[in-house]
């Protein structure tokens, strides 16, 4: 897997705290750094960071609302396991939201939008050799600037708020399954919009957000203790 050192965990002095720390939480859950079933120490965080318990214990029950933590009163905080429903509930918001973007961006492109898109994706064949960081943000950058293009501020909130547990198994699959399909879908939907076709961008964006469907059952078969055991998964 991607060397934890490949994350930039540190603090900027020059940035607020809170949202630092909850990222940094967040991203060594995502990328399976702090291990399902381990307890994290609010106190130990905070001297770890040079930083109060205040902006980790906030941290905590944001993370804890995402389904990425387990707040247990008098015993401690654990890292959750990655919950099947909920991977497949994001998956289902995020396709009726992008699919809808998508077609609203194809019917009347904004200017500059196909050639920061076109760059997104050529990106993404170069960070397909072994930089999951890389390929797994160049990927958001593509479906955050679709729905910024139609112009879907909150729109992209609400798939951001969802994707918390998709985004764990979107990095176990880097290491499992070829991104070479990934980048092909996004191709896919970028010559629908080209195309100035809605209808085929929409299915393309379907097609692309149901792959996590297809590969779900082989990553939590291959990484079971990273699952939560009471949610068998089986395949479409």
């Amino acid at each position: 897997m991607t060397d934890p050192g490949d994350y930039n965990w540190s603090i900027s002095t020059d940035q607020a705290v809170g949202p630092q720390i909850h990222r940094i939480i967040r991203e060594r859950i995502v990328c399976a750094d702090l291990l399902p079933g381990v307890r994290i120490s609010e106190a130990e965080l905070a001297r770890s960071y040079n930083v109060s318990r205040q902006p980790v214990r906030e941290a905590f029950i944001k993370l804890a609302d995402e389904g990425l933590l387990e707040i247990r009163p008098q015993r401690g905080t654990y890292v959750r396991k990655i919950s099947i429903s909920s991977v497949i509930d994001a998956r289902f918001v995020r396709e009726a939201i992008e699919a809808d973007i998508a077609s609203y961006v194809a019917s009347n492109p904004p200017n500059g939008a196909i050639n920061r898109l076109r760059d997104l994706i050529a990106q993404q064949r170069t960070a397909m050799q072994g930089d999951a960081k890389s390929f797994l943000a160049l990927d958001h950058d593509f479906h955050r600037c679709l729905a910024e293009s139609a112009g879907k501020t909150y729109a992209w909130k609400v798939v951001e708020d969802v994707r918390a547990q998709l985004d764990r198994v979107r990095f176990l699959s880097y290491f499992q399954f070829s991104m070479e399909d990934i980048v092909a879908q996004h191709e896919a939907i970028l010559a629908a919009i080209e195309a100035g076709d809605p209808k085929k961008a929409g299915d393309a964006m379907r097609r692309h957000t149901r792959e996590i469907l297809l590969t779900l059952p082989d990553i939590a078969k291959s990484r079971s203790e990273l699952f939560d055991d009471s949610e068998p998964v089986s395949s479409p």
